[in-house]
């Protein structure tokens, strides 16, 4: 998404035990929104530490069901089975957050949401959307692509594309014009 904005970066992985993390913060309580913003500050502090100079963003998405359970990624295509069978005829929250850090410290965030409304999922429909879709989908939390078959799961969405594909893109491009990073 940032190639096609025409952002100049540079990807690294931040090599943090995210599942750890994941499950201490929800032992603590954590609301799904700040799991997503814990989640993405971990990644950015962890590589800003090791780039002092760089600005470097961190991004987490978090999927809470309408009965407050979370979603992790599939690990298995049944477990992505289940999911969408969750998931069919209510709706969920997509959770979207992005951090910069610099130096080793936050300097910026924004968390975003989605709610999503999944249609009425008929078991036939789930194995064919997964015949055409898994493994590809196994990455994605809430088992669907947007930019491809997985805009057929929703009957209504309301928020914004990009936060749905994980990322606060136009808070983001704000802050880097503010920053000199992107030309005002």
């Amino acid at each position: 998404m940032l190639s096609a904005a025409g952002v100049p970066h540079e990807a690294a992985a931040a090599l943090v035990d995210e599942e750890s993390a994941k499950d201490s913060l929800i032992a603590g309580g954590i609301t799904p929104r700040d799991l997503s913003d814990a989640l993405a500050e971990l990644k950015s502090r962890k590589l800003s530490g090791m780039h002092p100079t760089a600005l470097v963003l961190g991004c987490d998405s978090v999927v809470a069901l309408d009965d407050g359970s979370l979603l992790d990624k599939p690990t298995s295509r049944d477990e992505a089975r289940e999911h969408l069978r969750r998931m069919s005829g209510g709706h969920h929250d997509l959770f979207s957050a992005a951090v910069i850090s610099e130096g080793g410290r936050a300097v910026w965030r924004h968390v975003d949401r989605a709610r999503m409304h999944v249609r009425t999922l008929s078991d036939s429909f789930i194995d064919g959307y997964l015949d055409a879709e898994w493994p590809a989908i196994a990455g994605c939390v809430g088992c669907y692509r947007m930019e491809g078959p997985g805009v057929q799961l929703f009957s209504r969405i309301e928020g914004s594309h990009f936060t749905i594909l994980g990322l606060p893109m136009l808070p983001l491009l704000d802050y880097l014009r503010v920053r000199g990073v992107l030309t005002a």
